[in-house]
């Protein structure tokens, strides 16, 4: 026979001071949690996004990004020529010959620069990024001296939003649009004519090239024909894996971090949730023993224990995850440690984060609770009664 549900709910609530204060400790530890998960989903959702499947990058082997790579003329000629490589309508090759550049911008509002990502992009760089849309202005006009910024540099830095002059290279440029990447990556970059950007910053060769594929199953021809070529010597990803990537060296850091203080603020609520219980087997001895004179059995004395303490941790699991829901509304900014640009990306709460959340929240729980749950079941009947 168990002891009801609602023993435990009632005890729960008579206690409900000491039930809030243990639940509002959980609720800052699983608050930190959550966070920590929020904040790697959505640098990994930002860069993933950035990419699309039936897409492939082109870099020199062993460069790793773009900013580090170098493609000559000739090798990407050879490549666009490849049969897996998509035609438009008109027979063009979906190809997009591309210069990546960092430079220095000041931030609105204060003297403190950072590193933006200047991209120069052939005549389908837009095409073949379908996620992005100019929001405001228009498109530049190719061999011009005229930029779109993504919606996050318009946002937050000097000279880069729309109708305004951006220095770099040794000349100005003008600001014609800003435009929207879906919340990929390009929010934090800005576009120009390839063939104006290169001659500016003294480049001789292409950072990378992008290609759209002709069918999926062109992807594994194609890595064969480049990679038996010893005169390439380039590597070729698939944009969403390359993007992907690209955050793993920033994800695997913020992971580390933020599970370590999680790990280190649990303890603390382990505690209190331990004191807590421990304190409640106390005040209740007389209860426990008119429990077990009734027939419950030890395991049931267990089982209505631990339900208390899973029942405090789950309160307090959904009042951290509630308050962490509110960081999406926010947007942070931090270096991608890849290309050693700034990168803008929103925190996301997604179903993986809301079940190891509530999961870290009824794990502290069950640690916080089994030894006073303990306690409680072994207690002898009679000695449970006479201290009544």
């Amino acid at each position: 026979m168990g002891v009801p549900l609602s023993y435990s709910l009632r005890n729960l609530w008579t206690r409900r001071l000491t039930t809030a204060l243990t639940a509002g400790g959980m609720a800052l530890v699983v608050f930190v949690f959550a966070v920590v998960l929020m904040l790697d989903a959505g640098l990994r959702k930002t860069l993933v996004d950035t990419g699309l499947d039936d897409n492939v990058v082109v870099i020199r082997r062993g460069s790793g990004t773009e900013v580090l790579s170098g493609l000559e003329r000739d090798k990407a000629a050879i490549v666009e020529s490849q049969p897996q490589v998509a035609l438009d309508a008109d027979g063009t090759r979906m190809v997009s010959k591309e210069a990546v550049v960092l430079i220095t911008l000041n931030k609105r509002g204060s003297t403190r620069p950072s590193n933006v990502v200047i991209r120069g992009v052939s005549a389908k760089g837009l095409e073949l990024r379908p996620q992005v849309r100019v929001a405001k202005g228009r498109g530049f006009r190719p061999g011009s001296g005229e930029v779109i910024a993504g919606r996050a540099v318009a946002q937050r830095f000097e000279g880069a939003g729309l109708g305004e002059t951006v220095r770099f290279g040794g000349r100005e440029w003008q600001v014609v649009g800003v435009f929207d990447g879906g919340g990929s990556g390009f929010d934090s970059e800005i576009w120009g004519d390839v063939d104006q950007l290169m001659p500016a910053f003294r480049r001789p060769v292409y950072s990378s090239m992008l290609l759209r594929l002709g069918s999926a199953e062109g992807f594994e021809a194609l890595v064969r024909t480049v990679e038996d070529d010893p005169r390439l010597k380039l590597e070729l990803k698939r944009e969403r894996r390359f993007y992907a990537d690209q955050s793993e060296a920033l994800s695997r850091f913020i992971r580390i971090l933020g599970m370590s203080l999680s790990v280190i603020f649990s303890l603390g609520a382990v505690i209190g949730a331990m004191i807590t219980m421990y304190a409640a087997v106390a005040n209740r001895v007389g209860e426990i023993g008119t429990l077990r004179a009734l027939g419950f059995r030890r395991r049931a004395i267990l089982q209505a224990f631990l339900a208390e303490s899973m029942l405090v941790s789950l309160l307090g699991g959904g009042v951290g995850l509630a308050l962490a829901s509110f960081m999406q509304f926010f947007t942070i900014s931090t270096m991608n440690w890849q290309s050693f640009a700034e990168l803008a990306f929103r925190f996301t709460l997604d179903a993986g984060t809301v079940l190891a959340s509530l999961s870290f929240a009824l794990s502290m729980g069950l640690v916080g609770g089994v030894l006073p749950a303990l306690r409680a079941a072994r207690l002898n009947i009679v000695d449970a009664l006479r201290a009544a």
